[in-house]
């Protein structure tokens, strides 16, 4: 009774505010033919096609989901795409062969790494330019961010190891060796787990990033390269380029608990923002092999482009499909949503004494403080299950959003 009367509060919710569907599109890259496939992940339907520079590989959908970064190998170059209107933006000149990327917290930054240059580039996102760099990054290749903002990691293919990259300093802060050739990377929604693909042996590495150790080697599929991670952080998925699968993982025992046929050569890997549905680009097949992670069986399949790579998380994250008051505020940042203990408030402000207040879907205040500092973590534990609506407010400003508690 209780989860009926959430969802129809929900969509009572949607019918007078809309829908916010940006976290519900996946941009898939096209390496042959240089294009990007957009698609409705609710409806599996392709929505446009659009051409970017020469041989895009990697992606990054920005938190707020309003850019798409799309990494062309051998044009060097980032394309932006414009989530509203589907064209590009503008296209950034970076270092040879970019391959993995990554948005900052904040959103004001953007990692690239370029294969051949042993360099990871900062593109400053405001005025889409690279003002900076990381150096002595070895071929690096898959590129992820900690939630906190204050470590890169890189996986490299040529020692076969990952650096751990402050953000600030720009320094490495160690060397974690993995499998052979690390390919795709991802870290875990607290921050605790990093995953990493290693393609020339068929294994994931487990690292705990506190300790910067190896925490478990799980054997997978032949030529495991794409990885992703479900919303609630309990499964990790794997595709493994020569044996046409993608292994399904239990992080919570790191073991192979399914492993599911999809296309030929299955590159990049997504999983939607509810958590039901995984996206797999097919690159011989030309194909996405939509799969339902309830049952870990193929439920649609969908022509795409020649060649998909789609490299890195293809699919926002940023929402949950749920509705929300207005586009969600650029300059802040709350994870992991949905989420059942913890919030994570990030925000590029500079303020003291900001005004938190949350309310219910009925507009009940919930919650409500004086805030020495923005950035901050906030105890949701005793919330009940649902969709709540905060304001955060200074003397001249303000920013709202939505969170669900799970």
């Amino acid at each position: 009774m209780k989860n009926t009367l959430l969802k129809l509060m929900m969509l009572a919710v949607a019918g007078f505010i809309g829908i916010n569907a940006v976290g519900q599109t996946a941009y898939v890259t096209n390496e042959n033919e240089n294009t990007v496939t957009v698609i409705n992940v609710a409806t599996n339907n392709v929505i446009t096609t659009i051409v970017v520079d020469t041989m895009p590989q990697g992606v990054c959908i920005s938190h707020d989901g309003t850019k798409v970064y799309i990494t062309n190998a051998v044009s060097n170059t980032v394309s932006v795409i414009n989530t509203a209107t589907n064209t590009i933006i503008a296209t950034i000149p970076v270092g040879t062969y970019p391959l993995g990327i990554t948005e900052s917290l904040d959103g004001t930054k953007v990692y690239v790494g370029n294969f051949y240059v042993n360099t990871i580039y900062i593109i400053n996102t405001t005025i889409n330019t690279v003002v900076d760099s990381i150096v002595g990054i070895a071929f690096p290749c898959g590129v992820s961010i900690s939630p906190d903002g204050t470590k890169i990691f890189a996986s490299k293919i040529n020692d076969s190891s990952v650096s751990v990259i402050n953000t600030t300093t720009h320094t490495v802060l160690a060397t974690i060796l993995v499998g052979n050739t690390p390919r795709g990377i991802i870290v875990s929604s607290d921050g605790s787990k990093l995953y990493v693909a290693n393609k020339g042996d068929g294994t994931v590495s487990v690292i705990n990033t506190l300790t910067n150790s190896i925490y478990a080697t799980i054997p997978v599929g032949y030529d495991p390269i794409g990885i992703a991670i479900s919303p609630d952080g309990t499964r990790v998925y794997v595709s493994n380029l020569v044996s046409n699968t993608i292994s399904v993982i239990n992080t919570s025992n790191n073991t192979v608990i399914a492993t599911i046929s999809v296309g030929s050569y299955p590159y990049g890997v997504s999983v939607s923002p509810d958590g039901t549905k995984v996206y797999v680009a097919n690159q011989i097949d030309n194909t996405i092999s939509v799969i339902n992670t309830t049952t870990n069986t193929v439920s649609n399949t969908i022509a795409v482009g020649h060649s998909p790579i789609a490299f890195g998380n293809f699919i926002s994250s940023a929402t949950t499909g749920i509705p929300s008051i207005s586009s969600p505020t650029p300059s802040i940042l709350i994870y992991p949503n949905p989420t059942n203990s913890i919030l994570n408030i990030r925000t590029q402000w500079t303020i003291d004494n900001g005004q938190l207040t949350i309310t219910d879907v009925m507009g009940n205040e919930v919650y409500h403080e004086t805030m020495p500092n923005v950035n901050c973590q906030l105890s949701i534990v005793n919330f009940p299950a649902g969709l709540y609506f905060y304001e955060i407010r200074s003397s001249n400003d303000v920013m709202r959003g939505k969170f669900v508690k799970e």
